[in-house]
């Protein structure tokens, strides 16, 4: 029998898992098990040695179809996640992403078809570590503006947490407009606006907060 497991992660312990699962059941999948990381990075950490992540090598089988908020679940870095994906497609493996409604899998023979998914594969993967590589930039600079500063200095707490943060940022590269991010994160449409129209901004906000 074939399974449907939802891989989620997050990189932080402050962070909630929780709402991967309910993002899943809101685009009405139907989850069998759910498999996850907590406190793992996904840039330092590929996901065949992360230790929940691992297992998903060992107990994938064709036929099952693995599920994940949006690529950078399965990492931040690109030849990681490309080479992942394809060693799950190869073992017969469908890969579903919650964000945008994204289905990879090896089955389909045309060429053209084949070239499409892996330019798409490769553009998500990009897309994952060149967001990582801004939110670590931009993490260094507000670590490096609040040093002896006081509390006062960092302005007011953001009213979003890193993983809200992420999944913001990860739906507007997606093309989802904000009354429908705001559903997902629960966030207030302005403050989603806010993000989208500040990344670095909000970023930076989060650094000095140590979030």
């Amino acid at each position: 029998m074939t399974k449907t497991i939802l891989y989620s992660r997050v990189s932080t312990s402050s962070q909630d898992l929780s709402h991967q699962l309910t993002q899943a059941e809101k685009a009405g999948l139907v989850i069998d098990e759910v498999v996850s990381d907590h406190g793992v990075s996904g840039v330092s950490t590929k996901l065949s040695e992360r230790p929940e992540g691992k297992r998903l090598f060992d107990m994938l089988r064709k036929g099952d179809v693995l599920v994940c908020r949006w690529v950078d679940r399965l990492g931040r870095n690109y030849e990681d996640v490309t080479e992942t994906i394809r060693t799950f497609m190869k073992k017969g493996v469908v890969i579903r992403t919650i964000i945008n409604n994204m289905t990879f899998d090896g089955s389909n023979d045309d060429p053209t078809q084949k070239a499409v998914r892996d330019a798409l594969i490769a553009f998500m993967a990009a897309t994952a570590q060149a967001q990582a590589e801004a939110t670590k930039e931009a993490q260094r600079a507000g670590i490096e503006a609040n040093k002896g500063n006081t509390e006062k200095y960092r302005g007011k707490k953001p009213s979003y947490d890193r993983d809200q943060f992420t999944t913001v940022i990860d739906m507007i590269n997606a093309g989802q407009g904000a009354s429908a991010i705001s559903k997902t994160t629960g966030l207030t449409r302005q403050t989603v606006l806010r993000i989208r129209d500040d990344q670095a901004g909000a970023e930076a906000a989060l650094a000095k907060w140590m979030m």
